[in-house]
């Protein structure tokens, strides 16, 4: 049984969200199509970020909780990782900005652009010599600039907020991955290409990568789901 760990861990990020997603109060299960195109887009270059990073050792998985069935040089369930986890994070942001007023968050959006922008050019360029830490800096730079003057997104402060408070389910998560109440972690990372500065047993870098990750899938989401209201209403 120990080779469907990681399969289980998948099952149990999503399952509670997928029972609730057919609520007469949320049906999320109608946005269903909108979420599986926004995390295909954005699987797409984190896949094959998480291939290169695994070819090259900066990470690499313990076969002993894998069902060892690869794809693309990843485990499946490394595949799997980049739609249970957005999922469970996009039906959590649909569910609280359905029934609270989360706009005040978005009076935020500058602050926290711009303390993303300083903080993560100076880690880049502190540790550029640190692959994880740097890339993980720099996408997240980019991403930011990007979604904020390119793209024009709005909710930045509303998603990092949410963001924050998932962390309360990302931190157990994430934490048995690395290794917590395991012999041995699921995801191993080659200490000398990040900063080694954990919560718990997970890399800081992981929590950036993640709010990457999450951000994007919102944003298509959102980009998705009102082309949808849109052609409805006509």
């Amino acid at each position: 049984m120990i080779q469907f760990t990681y399969l289980l861990i998948n099952i149990l990020t999503i399952s509670i969200c997928f029972i609730f997603s057919f609520d007469k109060r949320i049906r999320f299960d109608r946005y269903f199509m909108d979420f599986l195109k926004a995390a295909t887009l954005v699987a797409i270059p984190f896949i094959i970020w998480d291939a290169w990073f695994t070819k090259i050792g900066i990470w690499w998985f313990n076969e002993t909780y894998l069902l060892g069935i690869s794809l693309a040089g990843l485990p499946l369930e490394e595949i799997l990782f980049f739609f249970c986890i957005p999922f469970s994070c996009v039906f959590t942001y649909f569910c609280l900005n359905k029934f609270f007023n989360l706009e005040w968050m978005d009076a935020f959006n500058n602050i926290i652009v711009w303390l993303t922008v300083i903080v993560t050019s100076v880690i880049a360029l502190r540790f550029h010599e640190l692959q994880y830490t740097f890339v993980t800096a720099l996408v997240t730079l980019l991403s930011i600039l990007i979604l904020n003057f390119g793209l024009k997104m709005e909710s930045i402060g509303k998603v990092s907020f949410i963001y924050g408070l998932l962390m309360l389910g990302f931190l157990p998560v994430n934490g048995v991955l690395t290794g917590t109440g395991l012999e041995s972690p699921i995801v191993n990372y080659n200490s000398n290409e990040f900063m080694n500065i954990r919560i718990g047993t997970i890399p800081i870098e992981d929590a950036v990568y993640g709010y990457v990750l999450i951000i994007w899938n919102v944003f298509f989401f959102e980009k998705f789901s009102h082309e949808k209201k849109s052609r409805d209403k006509k």
